[in-house]
């Protein structure tokens, strides 16, 4: 593996998440998402989830603690796909945003499973003490 992890903003994957949540804050400022409160609101806290949820289980400094809460980040990142499939539908975003958020989105949440495996496996290979 590369650099060191000493804190989750070393983490890829935690990096990601919060460009994806910057993402969604800026779209959710524009067009008709901006006026409509409650959906402009649900997005913005699932979107926020994601890294959310990757900062405070890596603080646990214990890997499975960490694994769960990689899964409710994943979760999350779920969420916001849902999301904006609505947004699309009712006309909110159009199809080229719709498929660069989802294409990140997914790209992201691939690597969240990426990792939970990584952490899983290295949890299997340690030796006992």
């Amino acid at each position: 593996m590369g650099k060191k992890i000493e804190r989750f903003e070393d983490l890829e994957v935690w990096q990601k998440a919060i460009d994806i949540a910057v993402d969604i804050y800026r779209l959710s400022e524009s067009g008709k998402l901006s006026k409509d409160y409650d959906s402009k609101s649900q997005i913005r806290r699932a979107a926020n989830s994601i890294s959310n949820n990757i900062a405070e289980g890596f603080e646990y400094n214990n890997n499975s603690e960490f694994v769960r809460f990689l899964k409710y980040a994943k979760g999350s990142a779920g969420e916001v796909r849902n999301q904006l499939h609505l947004l699309k539908k009712i006309g909110y975003i159009d199809e080229p945003i719709f498929d660069s958020m989802y294409n990140k989105i997914i790209e992201l949440s691939q690597q969240i499973a990426n990792f939970i495996k990584y952490l899983r496996k290295f949890e299997t290979t340690k030796k006992p003490k």
